[in-house]
């Protein structure tokens, strides 16, 4: 485990966003995404809560669908958050793009490294937020945590009619390629240049650094930083809290 307890640099104070205000239409009907329960608490909760538990996180920005703002606040207070860290609501964006922007426009000055991190991503241990973190104060203008890929990978042409053969364009070689997770860390001046001006092809805020010409690194994701998306994802994440609070009294 790494040292939580490690002050941040002098001067040097991290800010993180989390934007929470999809629906998450692909788990069904009813709250948004991250409002739904995970072990009894909203999964936004233990997204915050994973962020605040590294010491460097002295501000977490939440940005909540509109018309759940309120709802929202009351949950921040409502559960037990570090004494530490500060809290944000703001109302959130038609695309994450826009919310992630709605984020980095309330960050007070002092800031200089900010983290973007998916709600839906509630269960990423410490460690990998804080190695995020030390890449960025090493001289890295953008970082993204990621894992190798397991299977291999096939680019084909996108069937016109759902559910047709769609035939091999490739196989891409397979060392080369990670699969993203979050939180992504970012120097605080390049991540507002990149929302000023980067619009098009956007997947991630790094692939917005990326179209600015610099260096996006890669350190070591976690299995348990996987993306809460469909009804098996809960089983899952809900199976890893119980070896958590049996190994770990979590």
């Amino acid at each position: 485990m790494s040292d939580v307890s490690r002050p941040s640099p002098a001067g040097v104070r991290t800010a993180a966003v989390i934007p929470a205000a999809g629906r998450g239409v692909r788990l069904g009907p009813g709250a948004p995404k991250a409002l739904r329960a995970l072990n009894g608490t909203p999964m936004l909760i233990h997204a915050v809560r994973a962020l605040a538990a590294s010491r460097a996180v002295s501000l977490v920005v939440v940005v909540a669908p509109p018309d759940e703002t309120a709802e929202v606040k009351s949950l921040l207070d409502a559960h037990a958050l570090p004494e530490r860290t500060d809290f944000l609501v703001v109302p959130g964006g038609e695309s994450r793009q826009e919310s992630v922007k709605r984020g980095l426009d309330v960050l007070p000055p002092g800031y200089d490294i900010v983290l973007v991190h998916d709600a839906a991503r509630p269960l990423v241990p410490v460690d990998t937020v804080d190695a995020v973190i030390d890449a960025v104060r090493a001289g890295a203008p953008a970082v993204v945590p990621a894992l190798p890929l397991a299977d291999t990978v096939k680019e084909v042409e996108p069937a016109r009619t759902p559910g047709e053969p769609e035939p091999v364009l490739a196989t891409p070689e397979r060392a080369r390629l990670r699969a993203v997770q979050t939180p992504q860390g970012f120097d605080r001046e390049t991540l507002v240049r990149a929302h000023e001006t980067v619009t098009d092809n956007v997947t991630d805020d790094a692939s917005m650094v990326e179209q600015l010409g610099l260096t996006v690194v890669v350190v070591p994701g976690h299995e348990e930083a996987f993306k809460v998306t469909r009804p098996l994802d809960l089983v899952l994440a809900e199976a890893v809290l119980a070896r958590r609070r049996l190994n770990d009294g979590f």
